[in-house]
């Protein structure tokens, strides 16, 4: 791949001049008659819930546009319609009703339309509509379609995200070989996350004249990069200045090993009028990303980490003043990370999301005094920022026990606007999440998240599971999952027991930092304190808990498995690393196990990356004991389902109750509703199997 090919798309990306190509055809999928038996919070009433998009306000501020969607289990499937409602969330009208998804939906014209992203024959292409959802019309012709778009504020240009062809295939190189379907590969970064790496995402601009696009180029030409980079990046990479005249993209430009080893990217502004491109972070070493412009156009402000190769640092909140040059680091006295950006309107001051404390809050910083103020907090995780003016800011809200829905802040007063679960959350009785601080063998305390079932009696027993989160560093807060659903845990009558462990956000970065090289180390005697302070409690069945987790998550069991000294009766991992020799030449992204191992495992001299090999989870199968559930896809080329087979393999061949879920279709996670639904019934069953004394009888 030393020499990749780059096909130039601009003929593909024109519109279709006029036409209106049919959108894909099928059935609606809509909210469900699904009504909860005893008010039970079950797997199919999770399946039931709405998933509310992020609100887009309106030019002048008075309404509100955003999407809900909903799952059919019978059509393995999702789709997502748009609503709007006046800013203050009276007269909610729903806008379309169509089998094929209008995502990433927000205002053109003033207001006056809307454009979107939707199918047109199977591939998403860019449509716009009347503010009241009529006039649809498809405006381009995208070959594979399109991934994302931004308009420019003068709404006579929209940069779109299309594929372009990277690497050279089989044919390419022996033309007489037209179904030859080997891949010849001499570099890596071959693979990432779910697929082969055949294409690349580059940014096209086009201009619009409000009928169709025309004079599409890619800015990127010739560049064998990506812009936005794979496998999250999206629309939030791309900025456009204020007046129109210029465009900020983020990108790693790097391939093969260098992109391999490194997470250095930069900020590249792209000038319209002399098609020039300039680094603006040239010199800064590790993942710069979220440009955003000020409304006032003097000043760029953006996420970036420090480090090369660590991709779960500090985000720090940087701003570049554009008139002088001067970079400043906003948050250099805050030691806690951001998610997410976006100005205030005034333009004196930077909206941001960030874990702290587990819970997730909103946060105002001043650009002239560095002075960080709370705008929202509460026992919630804040996501999304949309500012209406000055003073008023739409969001969305979750926790562990309600999914997301859209209110307005202002003042310190919180208003919820949409009530898309809410007749829903109402039938049902869930479980109630408890704050506890857990000492930890170092002196500290941990901040531990604890479920109880609805109907929780502190005079009866019950089984317990220690949740162990993924990442590693990503936060234990009140997050709300379609399947690591810990609510769900406690309404089948667990105890979950939730612990913000060494290695996650929220609590400094020496917190967060602890666990990068110290894999079987401080992070899992935090999880066993969190599982010994309430094995304490006389309503804990200290003889039935289990131990369960994704990714990290899943690391962690395998390793607890051969280390927890008989706190466990049952264990579930998926997606995680068991042999960490192994993971270290299979992952594809390197500077990620360089960083959290340290370096390879044939560096002798290496004392930090020797200690991380020595305590991978396969060098203690000779102490597993205890049944195991191992569960992955196929498709995760982060962590190969190989380790879970070998981890499956290890615990028969050591005569241990075992068994495993592959999904061939799946990739890091499960996304597929049927998927879910099995996976969750195949949890439970495992766990009731071995937790819950009743349960093991019947069986």
């Amino acid at each position: 791949m030393k020499q990749p090919i780059i096909a130039m798309m601009a003929s593909a990306l024109l519109a279709s001049c006029g036409q209106n190509p049919s959108a894909d055809s099928g059935n609606v999928i809509d909210k469900s008659d699904f009504k909860p038996v005893d008010r039970t919070y079950t797997s199919e009433v999770l399946e039931a819930f709405g998933r509310v998009s992020a609100p887009c306000v309106s030019p002048d501020g008075t309404k509100v546009l955003y999407g809900v969607s909903y799952e059919s289990v019978e059509e393995n499937k999702s789709n997502l319609d748009l609503y709007v409602m006046n800013a203050d969330g009276s007269e909610a009208q729903r806008l379309t009703a169509t089998p094929g998804s209008e995502n990433g939906a927000v205002w053109i014209d003033g207001g006056e339309r809307i454009a979107f992203i939707s199918p047109v024959d199977g591939q998403p292409q860019l449509w716009v509509m009347n503010a009241d959802g009529s006039g649809r019309k498809a405006v381009s012709s995208v070959e594979g379609g399109i991934g994302g778009f931004l308009f420019a504020p003068d709404g006579k240009h929209v940069v779109l995200i299309a594929n372009v062809k990277y690497a050279r295939t089989a044919k390419d190189t022996y033309p007489d070989l037209p179904m030859a379907t080997g891949r010849i590969i001499d570099d890596l970064m071959y693979k990432h996350w779910d697929e082969w790496v055949t294409e690349v995402p580059h940014p096209f601009i086009g201009k619009f004249d409000g009928d169709r696009l025309t004079d599409v180029a890619d800015i990127m030409a010739d560049e064998p990069y990506e812009a936005p980079m794979k496998p999250f990046g999206g629309i939030e990479s791309f900025a456009w200045s204020p007046d129109s005249k210029k465009l900020v993209y983020v990108s790693r430009k790097k391939t093969g090993m260098e992109y391999a080893l490194s997470t250095n990217s930069d900020l590249y502004l792209y000038d319209l009028d002399n098609s020039t491109t300039t680094n603006l972070t040239d010199g800064m070493e590790g993942y710069d990303t979220q440009p955003a412009f000020s409304p006032d156009g003097t000043t760029l402000a953006w996420l970036s980490m420090e480090h090369d190769g660590y991709e779960s640092d500090k985000n720090r909140i940087f701003t570049l003043d554009l008139a002088t040059g001067k970079k400043t680091d906003l948050t250099i006295d805050w030691d806690y990370t951001a998610d997410a950006i976006a100005w205030n309107p005034d333009s004196k001051s930077i909206y941001f999301i960030a874990p702290k404390d587990g819970v997730t809050p909103i946060f105002s910083i001043s650009t002239a005094t560095r002075e960080v103020s709370v705008v929202a907090e509460g026992q919630y995780d804040y996501e999304s920022l949309a500012p209406i003016d000055s003073t008023t800011l739409l969001t969305m809200r979750h926790s562990m026990v309600e999914p997301n829905e859209i209110l307005a802040v202002k003042g310190g007063e919180i208003k919820q606007l949409t009530n898309v679960n809410t007749a829903l959350l109402s039938s049902i009785d869930m479980p109630k999440v408890v704050k506890r601080m857990v000492p930890t063998t170092d002196g500290k305390l941990m901040t531990t998240w604890v479920l109880y079932p609805a109907d929780f009696d502190s005079t009866k027993t019950y089984p317990a599971l220690l949740y162990c989160q993924g990442g590693p560093q990503s936060a234990v807060s009140q997050f709300f999952s379609y399947r690591w659903n810990l609510a769900l845990m406690a309404a089948h009558g667990y105890i979950v027991i939730a612990p913000n462990r060494r290695g996650l956000p929220g609590f400094g970065t020496e917190w967060n930092a602890q666990i990068s090289k110290d894999y079987g180390g401080q992070n899992m005697k935090d999880y066993l304190s969190a599982v010994d302070d309430m094995k304490r409690e006389s309503y804990i069945d200290s003889e039935h808990i289990g131990a369960v987790g994704a990714s990290y998550g899943g690391f962690s069991v395998y390793w607890l498995a051969g280390n927890h000294d008989g706190r466990f009766a049952a264990f579930v991992a998926h997606a995680g690393i068991f042999n960490t020799d192994a993971q270290y030449l299979e992952t594809e992204e390197m500077w990620f196990a360089n960083w959290d191992l340290g370096g390879p495992f044939w560096d002798k001299s290496n004392a930090a990356a020797q200690r991380s090999f020595a305590n991978s989870p396969h060098r203690f199968v000779d102490k597993w004991d205890t049944p195991i559930l191992v569960t992955h896809g196929e498709y995760d080329f982060r962590i190969l389902a190989s380790q879970g087979m070998m981890a499956f393999n290890a615990a028969k061949l050591r005569g241990i109750p075992a068994e495993m879920l592959i999904f061939p279709d799946e990739n890091h996670w499960i996304l597929k509703p049927q998927n879910s639904i099995l996976w969750q019934r195949v949890f439970f069953r495992w766990l009731d199997r071995w937790l819950k004394p009743d349960a093991e009888q019947k069986q």
